[in-house]
């Protein structure tokens, strides 16, 4: 962890705003601008970009992808560049809180994949590159987004090694964690064999 230097009411106001920024469902708001329909009742019911490919609109994917990627990375540059690497990574965990337990939403949000990997990018580019890359080639073998995930989540923590970062374990971990939890669901059918491919639609 980065030494923490920055006041507590500094820090509080770093999160509320990180939070708020990570909050907004840009798959909802996506689909229900091009008349997709909401979000919440096609396929898996999740509002990120694999559900939103589940519409059949990869364009409207590929926005929800960059936008939720750029929640987590936007909170952590603006608050490194205003205040420090204290808040920056507190500001990418907000964020992430934000798009997982979403105020607009009932707290009921997405499972944090893009946000998480923006959020590294911008606070270790090596790092989240490396597990880009690990999502990638996870999805290219397996074409399972939820499988291709969890590897590039448990991943990250090897990466932060390999690459020199570890004031960024803790941080990572709880991510990690996160992730894991709000992937239950994935996992048992991963694991039953029912787990959807990418790109199938809803029956």
């Amino acid at each position: 962890m980065p030494d923490l230097i920055t006041p507590t009411g500094i820090m509080v106001m770093v999160a509320v705003l990180a939070y708020l920024l990570g909050s907004i469902p840009f798959g909802l708001v996506i689909t229900r601008a091009l008349g997709l329909g909401d979000l919440r009742a096609i396929g898996s019911g999740n509002i990120g970009a694999t559900n939103v490919l589940r519409t059949g609109n990869k364009r409207a994917a590929a926005a929800t992808l960059i936008l939720d990627a750029a929640k987590g990375a936007v909170a952590v540059l603006i608050a490194r560049a205003a205040v420090g690497e204290d808040a920056a990574q507190l500001a990418g965990l907000a964020a992430f809180l934000g798009h997982l337990f979403p105020v607009w939403l009932g707290f009921r949000g997405g499972k944090g994949v893009a946000t998480f990997l923006g959020t590294l990018i911008a606070l270790a580019p090596p790092v989240g590159i490396a597990c880009c890359a690990t999502w990638a080639v996870t999805a290219a073998l397996t074409r399972i987004s939820s499988l291709s995930a969890l590897v590039s989540a448990a991943s990250a923590s090897l990466w932060l090694v390999a690459f020199g970062e570890g004031r960024m374990l803790f941080l990572v971990v709880a991510l990690t964690l996160l992730i894991y939890a709000k992937h239950r669901a994935n996992i048992a059918r991963i694991k039953a064999g029912t787990e959807p491919k990418i790109g199938a639609k809803p029956a």
